[in-house]
């Protein structure tokens, strides 16, 4: 990591797999296939909620029924190019020492340019 600020804050730091494959599945693997990246919606971290996905259906008495997360878990699913275009930023802390370096540089040759055109 370069900057502290890009580390997310507890429990935001936490990774979370992908579920796997279920014939019974619930709101809570349909949450972790979004917080794992495999719907590419955003980089694979665990984002805390105020009310798990799905409590509010619950609390109205209509809970979604098996066949209906199994079919938002389907076609929510992302290919591997749109996974790999979601990765997290932090993979690519490189650019911006690279970036930086590269500025510093320019600098420094333009100051020396100025200094020794006096």
């Amino acid at each position: 990591m370069l900057f502290r600020s890009e580390t997310p804050p507890p429990p935001g730091n936490l990774r979370v797999s992908e579920p796997g494959a279920s014939d019974q599945p619930t709101t809570a693997m349909l949450k972790a296939d979004i917080d794992s990246g495999a719907t590419g919606d955003k980089i694979a971290v665990y984002d805390p909620g105020l009310s798990s996905l799905g409590t509010d259906d619950e609390a109205a008495g209509s809970a979604p029924s098996h066949q209906r997360i199994a079919l938002a878990r389907e076609t929510e699913a992302a290919s591997a190019k749109v996974r790999r275009a979601a990765r997290s930023p932090s993979l690519d802390a490189w650019i911006v020492l690279g970036f930086s370096g590269f500025i510093g540089a320019i600098g420094i040759v333009l100051s020396a340019a100025i200094w020794l055109g006096h």
